[in-house]
């Protein structure tokens, strides 16, 4: 791995990362279909707020200005995802050409502003007319998601850089265990099924890009973080464990060492029963089917053991201060732990991180017409630090994809959660680059330039 001598290797790429139902809008718009989270944020009580995505960042019609922006703030690679009911309204059959054609007009967009598409398949906007079919409860989803990703290999074909899911724990157990995120049901059992059909479809939809574009590069997203036990007892200490189970080695162990962890197996069996949806070939389409791992990181978690903790019997710790908007700690050195672990416990294929950032309460636009959110700054300052001294320790990191570009709907949390370098006036739809936007730009082109951070 030849470095570049500012600590990063030849062909690193920075970028950023957005996801289609957070920032498109246009929900009724050309022929798109409904979708899980179209139905779930208009279920009143879901959202801080009342809010939904019917419009968000109305990035549909905005699409232009914003790979400017991209380009302005010297992003060299876009992480999109792709609106399932968008190109295929009901999941499946009928292509929705209007669809598929503006992802094609944003590909286009960012070869031509030099910004290299990662293109993601599945950022929790199923389509409704799937879930009614059973969701990802159905091992045929999995087919269904295959299909999905024929098409869009086919008709994305320049497009070499492919996630297949964002963060299916979030899927499986905020969607289907605790009920938080769409479609919002709460039963472990069917969580633990769903998180099975997550992989399986993982694996067939890697065949599938694969069959179709050879050369693509193939990989899923998970979100992962180091688990700390909030004092030395041993009971804290196999809490912990219990955590980094369920948090990830849960999704790890399966595509990096061909099965779940025996120790969680036993934990959900001895709970809810067979784990009934693991079929012949299963482990094996799962195992060895990642071309780079997508590692999402935003902070710690510190646990203990509770007996009234849910079928895990954890508690979270609150962590020290500082924390973010969304009460989340802030540790650069975790993203660095987290790397390391993964080197030596999982010998990963290339690493992207294909999120990192942080949601703070932005002040106002100042009089030199910018956000001054010194914080998110900081944030980012100290992460992009960790991730150069784990490169320095040989962690094989490839891509760095910033969450967010623009302030966009943070899912249950409505808009009142702030990600972006780019703050957006959701009256005016008017962006305004953030200190963080700048400072990202400036430490992109110190890179590129031999100066450094």
């Amino acid at each position: 791995m030849s470095m570049n001598g500012n600590g990063f290797p030849d062909g690193f790429r920075f970028g950023v990362a957005t996801a289609a139902y957070q920032i498109e809008g246009a929900v009724r718009e050309d022929g798109r279909g409904e979708s899980i989270w179209d139905r779930f944020s208009h279920i009143p009580g879901t959202i801080d707020g009342g809010d939904n995505g019917d419009v968000a960042c109305d990035h549909y019609h905005r699409w232009r200005g914003d790979l400017d922006l991209m380009k302005a703030l010297g992003v060299e690679s876009y992480r999109f995802s792709i609106s399932w009911p968008r190109v295929l309204p009901f999941g499946n059959g009928q292509v929705n050409r209007r669809g598929v054609d503006f992802y094609r007009r944003l590909v286009d967009g960012m070869r031509e502003r030099g910004i290299e598409p990662i293109a993601t398949l599945y950022h929790w906007d199923l389509p409704q007319a799937l879930q009614d079919l059973g969701g990802w409860d159905s091992r045929e989803t999995t087919q269904r998601f295959a299909d999905y990703a024929t098409l869009m290999a086919e008709e994305l074909g320049d497009v070499s850089q492919w996630i297949t899911h964002n963060e299916p724990w979030v899927v499986a157990f905020l969607g289907h265990a605790h009920g938080v995120k769409a479609p919002g049901m709460r039963d472990w059992h069917t969580a633990l099924r769903v998180s099975h059909h997550l992989l399986l479809s993982h694996g067939l939809a890697r065949r599938a890009i694969h069959a179709a574009l050879p050369d693509a590069r193939v990989g899923a997203s998970l979100n992962l973080t180091p688990i700390r036990p909030g004092s030395e007892s041993d009971e804290d200490v196999a809490a912990a464990r219990r955590q980094d189970g369920y948090m990830n080695r849960w999704f790890l162990d399966p595509l990096l060492r061909g099965g779940y962890p025996t120790d969680m197996v036993e934990l959900y069996e001895s709970r809810f029963g067979h784990m009934d949806a693991i079929r012949d070939g299963d482990l094996e389409l799962i195992a060895d089917s990642l071309d780079f791992l997508g590692v999402n990181y935003y902070f710690p978690q510190r646990v203990r053991h509770a007996e009234a903790g849910g079928p895990l019997q954890v508690e979270p710790v609150p962590g020290p201060p500082p924390l973010t908007a969304m009460g989340w700690e802030i540790d650069p050195q975790g993203l660095h732990d987290l790397l390391i672990r993964l080197r030596d416990e999982y010998s990963p294929p290339p690493i992207y991180i294909t999120e990192n950032g942080a949601a703070f309460d932005d002040p106002p636009i100042n009089g030199k017409g910018y956000v001054d959110d010194e914080g998110r700054t900081e944030y980012l300052r100290g992460h992009l630090d960790a991730l150069r001294a784990a490169i320095a320790e040989g962690v094989d990191v490839r891509r760095y994809c910033l969450w967010s570009l623009l302030d966009n709907f943070e899912w249950e949390h409505g808009y009142a959660m702030r990600f972006g370098i780019v703050h957006v006036d959701y009256d005016s739809q008017r962006r305004v680059p953030k200190r963080s936007g700048l400072w990202y730009r400036d430490y992109i082109h110190g890179v590129r330039n031999g100066g450094g951070s």
